[in-house]
């Protein structure tokens, strides 16, 4: 079981290489950062650029793996995330995990002018998108024409420092976003249903999350890929658990190892924000860094 945290993308950078260095301090596997224009209640206050904001953090970390949770279609093009995604990879020796997921239809849906789609068009546009990262980011040069994205003699040398490219984590809770998950995802990450957040259960939460798990087995069978390839990803904070798991070490231990038995290899815990969804003790939050991995072991 590895151990990961997300730092929102909040912070001016004289104070935010503190929490990115202190995360790898910390012992953390992976620190994440979310890519969207805004978020929820944080959009009326100070939000950066993901990609940016990681490059910097790459930087000032040395082994510790860095990421999005989750890169969103509603804002990017395949052509141009993927010239930064080898740059980015570059400058971190190889230590870059996209996550990635179909696009929600929050504030990012229509920032640029655009309609937000329907769920069945955002599976539509995502079904294009990942299979042309996917080969913007492993071959030289790529033309391809779709429906939603074109690529026109799109060049990218030298490629990633992580070959054959740098490894996806797919976001998907449906049959098609899994299918996706189970040919290109080297990880797939799900938040469980958001339907159960307000008044499910920790143990439906956990019956949901086992079923999507053996969609994805199902999925990774029909394509004939062992399905124990993709790393299980799970981003806590969107359970009906909320933060409950971040109280104590004990707490932390117990909830990890239940979904470890579902599966799971990586949770995903969010740093304390004061004031916020994710106002949880620093003080705990540093010994579940620092003591729970020993345990889970």
């Amino acid at each position: 079981m590895r151990l990961s945290t997300v730092i929102l993308p909040i912070h001016r950078w004289a104070e935010g290489q503190k929490i990115w260095q202190r995360a790898e301090d910390l012992g953390f596997h992976a620190a994440y950062t979310y890519d969207h224009l805004s978020w929820r209640s944080f959009r009326d206050g100070p939000w950066f650029g993901a990609v940016p904001t990681l490059t910097a953090a790459a930087t000032v970390t040395q082994s510790m793996r860095l990421g999005t949770l989750v890169t969103s279609p509603n804002f990017r093009h395949p052509v141009t995330l993927a010239k930064e995604l080898i740059s980015l990879d570059d400058i971190s020796d190889g230590r870059v995990t996209l996550g990635i997921g179909a696009g929600g239809n929050g504030f990012d849906a229509t920032a640029l002018g655009q309609p937000a789609g329907t769920p069945r068009e955002r599976a539509d546009r995502f079904a294009e998108f990942v299979p042309l990262l996917d080969r913007l980011l492993t071959e030289d040069s790529v033309t391809e024409r779709g429906t939603h994205y074109a690529a026109e003699e799109a060049r990218n040398i030298p490629g990633c420092v992580q070959r054959p490219r740098l490894p996806f984590a797919v976001a998907a809770t449906g049959p098609r976003g899994l299918k996706l998950a189970a040919r290109h995802g080297q990880a797939w990450v799900t938040t469980g249903d958001p339907k159960l957040y307000e008044n499910g259960t920790p143990e439906e939460s956990r019956a949901v999350l086992r079923a999507q798990n053996e969609k994805l087995t199902a999925a990774c069978a029909e394509i004939g890929r062992d399905a124990s390839e993709p790393e299980r990803i799970l981003l806590t904070g969107f359970t009906p658990d909320r933060n409950a798991p971040l109280e104590s070490v004990d707490a932390f231990v117990d909830f990890a190892g239940r979904h470890a038995e579902l599966g799971f290899t990586e949770i995903v815990i969010h740093a304390p924000i004061p004031d916020s969804d994710f106002a949880t003790d620093p003080k705990v939050f540093e010994r579940i860094a620092t003591e729970a991995p020993a345990q889970l072991a």
